[in-house]
């Protein structure tokens, strides 16, 4: 029974939460039902890190490096060993840009996996106890993305969901070890810095030294149909430092993930599970978006999307400096929609329905309470969480705001001052 209410408003309480228990079970119904018959307008989202278990998963996948991928680190170092190549002052051929037949040997694309790939590494994460991807299996489950390594002192950053156990905040981080394995057969331990699940970005960091950086690029100076270039480790360790490569297809695509949405860059290089946190790099050497996405579907070929560089670099500054993005603002509640079959059945307003309400939040300090219909935020509408978010996402912590809940037959109004989220 919610605390904040008296004995006089239980029976009401009961009655009502029951009711709206009742109506979202039907409602959730119907929307699978709805979901499922429009199932095949959608396009299977996939987060393109490699899963793999401790046991057999699916088909035979390998955790270690292959013969041939030894073959051509050796070639790759022989080559860097012999020529002068910086990121800054490539070759005349690779700024006139690339073709997907600029395949031999001394081609812009050679060139660019020379200078880009010593900088790219794999990343392995490994849950014991049968925690994490595949609950229940003893021997632990593991997962493989790629990462960038942003400073000769071994920084690196990734995507959020290739590390995301490594994350004190999920509360199986004792349990979860990371590896990164360089180009240079190298491997060591790394410690997670700061992750951020919102842009899917996150910084790990290894203790090694005078490693190799890549450059970073502006992606707001891409072109739709220039050149790019994706470097990372398609299904795992052993195709590590694969290099695809194809053309920037479009810009500022909307993808919703999850319960969030993301602005990308598209492209049709080719990007597969475990090129998560692999680098799209330019025809100049530099990095201008960080592999994440791809869209998998029967018929459906060359869609995959990267975070754009640019908007990666303020995250992962923030990630290195305090292991957080200072100053977003946090509401601190848990709730559930009010859909427009709820609120006609019942009588209630659409909004969100307050579940659970975080100790000295800025929720729990303005008076919102746990049964409370959150109905405007900032004088604008919120009937959905993704209404939450995107009102939340126009104000820092420390601002305040109007919040209006439908409590108990009421309207209240009430200052909501943002609090930090950690």
């Amino acid at each position: 029974m919610n605390k904040y209410f008296d004995e006089d408003e239980k029976l009401y309480y009961e009655s009502y939460q029951q009711k709206l228990k009742d109506a979202y079970i039907n409602d959730e119904s119907l929307r699978k039902a709805k979901r499922k018959s429009n199932f095949k307008k959608y396009l299977a989202i996939v987060l393109v890190s490699s899963l793999l278990s401790s046991t057999a998963v699916g088909g035979a996948l390998y955790h270690k490096f292959s013969t041939d991928l030894d073959k051509k680190i050796s070639s790759v170092q022989k080559a860097q060993a012999g020529t002068s190549i910086t990121n800054t002052g490539m070759t005349d051929a690779i700024k006139k840009g690339i073709t997907k037949t600029s395949l031999a040997k001394g081609s812009p694309v050679t060139e660019i996996a020379k200078s880009v790939g010593p900088s790219i590494v794999g990343i392995r994460m490994t849950v014991a106890n049968g925690r994490g991807y595949f609950p229940g299996q003893q021997n632990g489950s593991t997962a493989e993305g790629s990462g960038i390594i942003i400073s000769q002192d071994g920084y690196i950053m990734t995507n959020y969901h290739v590390v995301i156990y490594a994350d004190p905040r999920n509360g199986v981080d004792g349990n979860t070890t990371l590896e990164v394995f360089l180009p240079d057969k190298r491997q060591t331990k790394a410690k997670f810095i700061g992750g951020d699940s919102k842009n899917d970005l996150a910084v790990i960091k290894i203790d090694l030294g005078n490693l190799p950086v890549a450059e970073l690029g502006d992606s707001s100076q891409l072109e739709v149909g220039e050149p790019a270039v994706a470097i990372g480790n398609p299904l795992g360790m052993e195709f590590a430092g694969s290099v695809t490569v194809g053309v920037i297809s479009a810009l500022n695509r909307t993808v919703d993930v999850g319960d969030r949405t993301m602005k990308l860059i598209q492209t049709d290089a080719a990007i597969n599970p475990g090129n998560s946190g692999g680098a799209l790099v330019n025809s100049q050497g530099q990095v201008i978006g960080i592999n994440s996405i791809k869209i998998s579907v029967a018929g459906v070929e060359g869609l995959g999307f990267a975070i754009p560089i640019n908007d990666a670099k303020p995250i992962i500054d923030q990630l290195m400096m305090f292991g957080y993005v200072k100053g977003r603002p946090l509401i601190g509640i848990s709730g559930r929609e009010i859909t427009q079959v709820i609120s006609q059945s019942y009588g209630i307003p659409e909004g969100i329905y307050v579940l659970d309400v975080s100790q000295d939040s800025g929720a729990a300090n303005a008076g919102i309470k746990k049964g409370d219909i959150l109905t405007s935020l900032a004088g604008q509408e919120v009937k959905t969480l993704k209404d939450l978010d995107t009102v939340k996402q126009q104000y820092k912590a420390g601002d305040t705001v109007d919040a209006v809940v439908f409590r108990k037959g009421s309207t209240l109004t009430l200052k909501l001052t943002f609090s930090e989220d950690h």
